[in-house]
């Protein structure tokens, strides 16, 4: 990593929470100099713009999330196991979540949603990209004998991200976990009634 690389980065981790706590609106330039201790001009140094860190650390947001629980997934798990995992990283991890902002995912849809397309994209391939992952770990399923075969997967995927989005959005917004908690219920009776075998 070069000494550029490393300046952005640094950027990026540590206004992270700040982004996804504040907004892309609410962040000032102020708000990113007192996060880092840069400069102005170190920061417009490293970043064409506000838009372009924006846009980094949300990105760098959405990977750490998607690490956090990809990463505790193995080959030798059931296709069951796999969904289950994922669902359990939500209840054991809310409360440092939603410390950190919550769902960076959900807060820049929110926030992006009519005004800042280049972010708005960003987050819509974000969402394709998870639905394909529970989506390949269905299909997988499916050739392990595990999972209904006329199932949809890709449908299912996406109701299980409405139900984690919602439950996160409830959950936040009234500050009760119980909206979360719930919807993942929710999910693990849809995984064992309507797609195991």
């Amino acid at each position: 990593m070069s000494k550029a690389e490393k300046t952005r980065q640094f950027i990026i981790e540590q206004t992270a929470e700040l982004f996804n706590k504040k907004g892309y609106a609410g962040t000032s330039l102020s708000d990113i100099t007192s996060a880092t201790g840069l400069t102005k001009g170190s920061i417009y140094g490293n970043f064409e713009n506000k838009d372009e860190v924006a846009k980094e650390v949300y990105l760098y947001n959405s990977k750490r999330l998607q690490n956090s629980f990809i990463g505790q997934l193995t080959s030798e798990m059931s296709t069951r196991e796999k969904l289950f995992t994922i669902i359990d990283f939500y209840r054991k991890t809310w409360e440092i979540n939603f410390s950190r902002g919550g769902c960076p995912h959900l807060n820049t849809a929110v926030e992006a949603d009519d005004t800042m397309p280049f972010l708005k994209n960003e987050v819509s391939r974000n969402f394709e990209g998870w639905a394909n992952q529970f989506s390949k770990i269905l299909e997988k399923g499916k050739t392990q004998n595990e999972i209904v075969e006329s199932i949809d997967s890709q449908k299912y995927a996406y109701q299980f991200i409405t139900l984690i989005e919602g439950g996160i959005l409830l959950s936040k917004t009234m500050n009760n976990k119980t909206h979360l908690f719930n919807a993942l219920e929710r999910i693990e009776k849809i995984i064992d009634n309507e797609l195991i075998k």
